[in-house]
């Protein structure tokens, strides 16, 4: 705890989601919101957590992200860094093996070959450290046609369905289905939700332990962590909203 002692209040912890939270999603973020955590950042610790991989989150985040927050944590805190410095990470494809992950795979690109979509853009399995992301339109998708997709999807339910249909199939996989984001869903190992990222956290014996997000609904990839006996959850629908509660809550 040493380190955060120079902090107002260090024993309390803010963490963020990324996507709608921060940022609009996968966009930068915005001035407004940086200084509002530069100010926070005097008062307490604080972190992200987030579902995409390091390098996504510098593109949104900004390339000094590592030393603008306590704590990162990309790929819900499988990947993990505190005060710049790496720490343990753990990998899907050891827990799972290749041969259970081929069929997995095999099952995803059949389903999504049968899917009727107005468009498709590319990669639709990204492979990443923790999990795989399954996005049906394509991650390349222009940030238009992700807004489209999004609302295309509500009304027929593709990610949901698809989803369910992966249950069905692997029920013995010991897998979560997160829908997040505007067009795609995480698949990972059970347990490895947001809430992962907390055991990173454990020795620094935080009194406090808010979170911030934008899909704390069931079934959104906020959902678990928001939950959590351990946090004090937060609702945002977007980064105005961040910013409003944390002025409000932490009289910055």
């Amino acid at each position: 705890m040493s380190e955060f002692a120079y902090k107002t209040n260090p024993e309390t912890l803010v963490l963020f989601d990324v996507d709608g939270t921060l940022t609009p999603a996968r966009l930068v973020i915005s001035d407004e919101v940086k200084e509002t955590l530069q100010n926070l950042r005097k008062k307490v610790v604080i972190g992200f957590v987030g579902g995409s991989d390091l390098s996504k989150q510098v593109e949104q985040l900004g390339p000094t992200v590592l030393d603008d927050f306590d704590f990162c944590f990309s790929e819900n805190g499988l990947t993990a860094y505190r005060l710049g410095k790496e720490m343990a990470s753990q990998s899907f494809i050891n827990w799972i093996g290749e041969e259970k992950y081929n069929k997995l795979a095999k099952f995803i690109l059949g389903y999504l070959s049968q899917l009727d979509l107005p468009i498709r853009r590319g990669t639709f399995i990204e492979f990443r450290n923790g999990m795989i992301n399954v996005s049906p339109i394509g991650r390349n998708a222009s940030t238009q046609e992700r807004i489209d997709y999004e609302i295309f999807d509500k009304e027929h339910k593709i990610r949901e369905n698809m989803v369910a249909a992966l249950q069905k199939e692997f029920p013995d996989y010991g897998l979560t289905y997160s829908i997040g984001g505007q067009i795609s869903f995480d698949v990972f190992p059970t347990g490895w939700d947001k809430t992962y990222c907390l055991q990173h956290v454990e020795k620094d014996n935080f009194k406090e332990i808010h979170f911030f997000g934008d899909k704390s609904f069931k079934g959104g990839n906020d959902y678990e962590i928001y939950e959590d006996s351990r946090t004090i959850g937060h609702a945002v629908n977007s980064p105005d909203d961040t910013v409003r509660i944390l002025k409000e809550t932490f009289n910055i």
